[in-house]
Order: structure tokens, then C-alpha cells, then sequence
């Protein structure tokens, strides 16, 4: 009974999902609004499908888990420590300030300090699935105004430690374990020890063991484990699973399983993700807001502008740029999800009765339904206007010359393309997303269109239809490769060129079928070797032979490796290289010895 009650809902679920989704998506509403959409139709206050909205929710929370994670991976720990300076002082900033604004909003409205504390402290924190989601989806984690939003996130899920710590203060118990808060903080720092511990010496091997193994269906359930061990892990000692995910992603953000880890992962992340989303959506109490609608609707605009007029005074603070400013408040004007953990501990030990605990569980779940709108707005009314204002009036809108050349990015390496182009006389449309990056290249001359590169009526308005090449200089690979995706869906004829960051990277251009790329500073440092050989004795012959001899080796072994699926299969192909490149090497000794008596070398 309970298996066929398990799958009639997975039947609902799914079913909202494919109706609810794609119709929100093509009204341009983003996928977010669709998931809510659907999760409100299905619920307890909508047709009634499904009733026990907590444990769906619960559940579901293994999406953020997963999001957290492939974050991670994408977040090398140098990385993570160039952003110590906004996590700490934006996220820190941001969570003070909001939770001291909504404690006097409290107090003013009547509440006591504990109480009045307890809840702002849970609506100062945002939804990191909506936003982390919602930049995702719009390829803007690598913009200014996403890596300050995702250090304010973080900065949240770490406070997740301290809060906890302090609610038994305010009369909150938060687990009868009889220890003192300092022993609970000194285990969440020996998990966090062994996590990192772990993580460097363990993992990979294992990781090794299991891909000889060629059963790929195990390397998932092991990633999974891993994932889903660590956040409970981390969990039990009273941390967010969703910062013990994102941990353990740092770790193995230089592995050289990282690209397998990310793709095995990904499809049980969006699904759970979904159900997140759908989750929040049904646990909307529509009998409490017809009951009281004027109330719960003026609470929701009172948080949502609350907290957008702190992040807008740490925008401008933070200098991020104009054009972002808005993207940054709305995406994390809303409440979090970790709320709900707060006001059902709270409820449990009578510091917030149910009544008002119902109240601000439909607030805050309200808040999370306007950052799509807000979202919408930033997208077609507030960025238009900034396009409008960046461009001088001849160039509002791409001018249809039949440029047979599109760049995609014109950073340091895509100018350096860009100007060999135009030294040849050949014309190029260029496409950037970085409007102030934009308006210091028009001062040159170029015409530089805003737009993001990856959307489809993005890259129609450039003249895609009727250009003969797609450059792509772009330095985010996912972007990178989302442009690509596009470009082979809707311009089959282009002929996309790109540039890529890395091997890994490279594999994943080979895996689309896009022959026509070049590594990032290979060529440069290809031609600095052959320069080294010269200075340290060798003629202009040889070195120039060694070079060609180096570069069609690895250019062959390149393609040997993206053939080769196991790590161990690459690293023998690497080693049998090397001895073939020097073999070769040797082989020609003898005939350009002889070029040399000639005076050629």
C-alpha cells in the first residue's frame, strides 16, 4: 500500500512538474515560478493531492544539498579564499544589519526581545536554492552580483552554527543531549577536521578503485553517498547539510574526477531541486491568507523591503556595479528555507505559538514566490535600461550588417582574436555582458553589444542566421559550453570556433562535436618553449622541429584521452606519450646533425 502510495505521488509530482514548468518557461517566467506553480496546485490548499507537505519538504532538501555541492566543485579552495574578504565582511554585514532592523520591527509591532530575536534572526537568511538556482539558470554565478550574492549564502550557512548556539539562551531547547554549547562547537570543528582530512587522503582513491572497477553505476551510488554522508555528518553536530556539501565540494574541486562527479550528480539534483521548490509551493496556507490577507501580504512586502534596503545600502558599499545592484537585492530579498527549521524549533519549545508560527511560515514562503517576479522585472525592464544607457543612440540595437563573424566575450583573449579580424578587414559582431567592460571597449572604436550569449533571441538579433562563424572567447566554461549547446540547436550551419580553458574542459567541446578550439595560453607557451630551447643553445631549426614534433604529439594524445573514460587509461596514455615524443626526438637527431654541418641549423 505504501509503495503504490509512494508512486502515485511520484505520478503527481512529475506530472505538475511537465505541465507546470515548460508553460512558465515559455511565458519567461523562469523554471523557480514553475516548480511553485506547481507545488501550490498540488497541495493541501490547491487540488489536494498531496497533504504531508513537511516530509516531502524535508526530503527535497537534499536538492539543495546537491546544488551546494556541484557549487563546490566549481569553487577551487584558491578560489574560496579570494572571497574570504566578501563572505565575511558582505555576508557578515548582512546578516547583522537585517537581524537588528527586523528585532526592531519586532519590538515595535509589539513582540518580546526573545521572540522578536528568534525571528529575525530566521528572516534574515535568504533561500540559497532560489538564488543559487536563479543564477545558474541565467549564467550569473561568475558577475559581480553573483559571486557577492553567493558570499552572502555562504556567509548565511555558516552562521548556521551560531544561531543554533544561541537559542538556548533565548529559552530555545534545542536537543536534550545535556552538553554545553562549547562541546557541540568543538565537535562541529573535529568533524570539520576529518571532513578535510578525509576528503584530501581518502577520497581519491577510493574514487581510483571504483573507476578501474568500469561500473559506472557505482561511481554514481558513491558520489551520492559521499554527498549525502558528509551533509549528514555535519548535520548531526548541528550544521547545515548544505554547507557540509559545499565542503565537501571544495575538496574535490581539483580532482580529476571533479567533471564525472558534477555529471553523475547533476540529474538527481534538478530533480531534487524541483521537488524543493514544489514542496514550498504546498506548504502555502491559502485558508490563513484568505482568513487574513491584508496582514500576511503587508508582512511580506515589510520583510522583503526590509531586507532589500540593506543589501542596496551594501551594494553600494560593496561597489558593486549599477547595472547589478538590482539582480543582488532581488536575488536575496526573500526568506530562506532554513527558516522553517527555526520556527519549528521555536514552536516545539513554546517560544513562538502555532498561530504565529503559521503566519510566518506563509510569509516566508510568499517572499520566496516575488524573487522570480522581482527577477522578471531586473530582466526585461531594469537591464534594458542600462543597455540603453551604455550605448550611444546609433548602436540601441544590433545593427543588421550581415557580419559573417560573431565573438561571444571580449575579454584579453577575445580583443587579441578581435583585432587580427579587423586588421584583415573583415567585419565581427561582438557580444559581452559585462556593460562596464563594454563601454571602456567602445572608447577604442569597436562596437560592443550587451547580451548574454548563451540565449537564443541573443545571438538571432547578432545575425547568427546569416554569420559564417561563431567565436567564443568567453573565459566561464559552463557559459562557454551553454553558447555552444544553443548555436548547434538553433544555427546548425555556424561554424563555432572556441577557446577552452583546460583538458577537462576541452574533452567536454569534443564531447559536442566542435572539432575547431584552442587551449588557453598553450600556444603561447608552446612558442616561449621553442624560445627557451634557442637561448639555451639550440638553432632556429631544431627548435622549431621540437616544437611542431611536441605540439602534434599532444594534439594526438589530446584526443587519445578524451577517447579513454578511465583516469588510469589516461595516465598510461600520458606516460607512453612522453616516451614516443622522445624517441621521435632522438630519431631526428642524426638528420638535423647533418643540417647543421650544412649551416642551416
Amino acid at each position: 500500500m505504501n509503495e503504490h502510495h509512494l508512486i502515485q505521488n511520484a505520478i503527481v509530482y512529475l506530472s505538475a512538474s511537465v505541465i507546470a514548468v515548460p508553460i512558465m518557461k515559455r511565458l519567461g517566467l523562469g523554471s523557480v515560478l514553475g516548480y511553485l506553480a506547481a507545488g501550490t496546485a498540488i497541495g493541501p490548499w490547491g487540488l489536494g493531492f498531496v497533504e504531508n507537505v513537511d516530509d516531502i519538504r524535508h526530503f527535497a532538501e537534499f536538492g539543495v544539498v546537491l546544488l551546494l555541492f556541484i557549487i563546490g566543485l566549481e569553487l577551487k579552495p584558491k578560489r574560496l579564499w579570494k572571497l574570504r574578504r566578501p563572505i565575511v565582511g558582505m555576508g557578515g554585514s548582512q546578516l547583522l544589519l537585517t537581524t537588528v532592523l527586523l528585532l526592531l520591527i519586532g519590538l515595535a509591532l509589539g513582540y518580546s526581545f526573545n521572540v522578536s530575536l528568534v525571528v529575525a534572526m530566521a528572516l534574515s537568511l535568504s533561500s540559497t536554492a532560489i538564488a543559487l538556482q536563479s543564477l545558474k539558470e541565467r549564467n550569473l554565478m561568475s558577475t559581480n552580483a553573483g559571486n557577492s550574492a553567493f558570499s552572502v549564502l555562504l556567509f548565511q550557512d555558516i552562521a548556521v552554527i551560531p544561531i543554533l548556539a544561541l537559542l538556548p539562551a533565548l529559552g530555545v531547547v534545542v536537543g536534550d543531549t545535556g552538553q554545553s554549547v562549547w562541546l557541540g562547537m568543538l565537535k562541529a570543528v573535529a568533524v570539520i577536521g576529518a571532513i578535510v582530512v578525509g576528503g584530501h587522503y581518502l577520497t581519491r582513491p577510493i574514487f581510483r578503485y571504483i573507476a578501474n572497477t568500469g561500473m559506472r553505476e557505482i561511481f554514481t551510488a558513491f558520489s551520492l553517498l559521499l554527498v549525502f554522508g558528509i551533509s549528514l555528518l555535519v548535520n548531526a553536530v548541528g550544521m547545515s547539510m548544505a554547507l557540509g556539501a559545499f565542503l565537501a565540494g571544495v575538496l574535490l574541486a581539483e580532482s580529476e574526477y571533479r567533471h564525472e562527479l558534477e555529471v553523475e550528480i547533476e540529474p538527481f539534483k534538478g530533480l531534487l531541486m524541483g521537488l524543493f521548490f514544489i514542496s514550498v509551493g504546498m506548504s502555502i496556507d491559502f485558508g490563513l491568507l484568505l482568513k487574513d490577507p491584508l496582514t500576511i501580504l503587508a508582512l511580506v512586502v515589510l520583510l522583503v523591503v526590509a531586507k532589500a534596503l540593506i543589501l542596496w545600502l551594501l551594494a553600494k558599499a560593496g561597489k558593486i556595479q549599477k547595472s547589478q545592484t538590482s539582480l543582488f537585492v532581488f536575488l536575496l530579498s526573500q526568506g530562506g528555507e532554513f527558516a522553517f527549521v527555526i520556527f519549528s524549533v521555536a514552536s516545539g519549545s513554546g517560544v513562538l505559538d502555532q498561530v504565529t508560527v503559521g503566519y510566518l511560515v506563509v510569509v516566508v514562503a510568499l517572499s520566496m514566490l516575488t524573487t522570480p517576479f522581482l527577477l522578471l522585472i531586473y530582466s526585461n525592464i531594469i537591464t534594458p535600461r542600462y543597455m540603453h544607457l551604455d550605448k550611444p543612440l546609433e548602436e540601441d540595437t544590433i545593427d543588421d550588417e550581415d557580419n559573417p563573424v560573431i565573438i561571444a566575450g571580449f575579454g584579453r583573449f577575445g580583443r587579441t582574436v578581435g583585432r587580427l579580424l579587423h586588421a584583415n578587414g573583415i567585419p565581427t559582431t561582438i557580444l559581452d555582458h559585462d556593460p562596464d567592460q563594454i563601454e571602456a571597449i567602445r572608447k577604442y572604436g569597436y562596437k560592443v553589444y550587451y547580451g548574454d550569449s548563451s540565449r537564443h533571441g541573443v545571438l538571432a538579433a547578432a545575425g547568427a542566421d546569416k554569420a559564417r562563424l561563431l567565436i567564443i572567447t568567453i573565459d566561464d566554461a559552463d557559459v562557454a559550453l551553454n553558447i555552444i549547446e544553443q548555436a548547434q540547436k538553433h544555427f546548425p550551419h555556424l561554424t563555432i570556433l572556441t577557446r577552452a580553458r583546460n583538458n577537462g574542459h576541452a574533452y567536454e567541446i569534443l564531447r559536442r562535436g566542435v572539432k575547431l578550439f584552442r587551449r588557453e595560453m598553450y600556444d603561447s607557451a608552446l612558442h616561449l618553449g621553442e624560445e627557451a630551447l634557442k637561448q639555451l643553445g639550440f638553432g632556429a631549426y631544431r627548435s622549431r622541429t621540437a616544437a611542431q614534433v611536441f605540439n602534434d604529439y599532444d594534439q594526438k594524445l589530446l584526443h587519445e584521452l578524451f577517447e579513454a573514460e578511465a583516469p588510469e587509461d589516461r595516465r598510461l596514455l600520458s606516460l607512453q606519450a612522453r616516451e614516443q615524443i622522445e624517441q621521435q626526438l632522438n630519431a631526428d637527431a642524426e638528420e638535423i646533425a647533418k643540417m647543421n654541418r650544412q649551416g642551416w641549423v
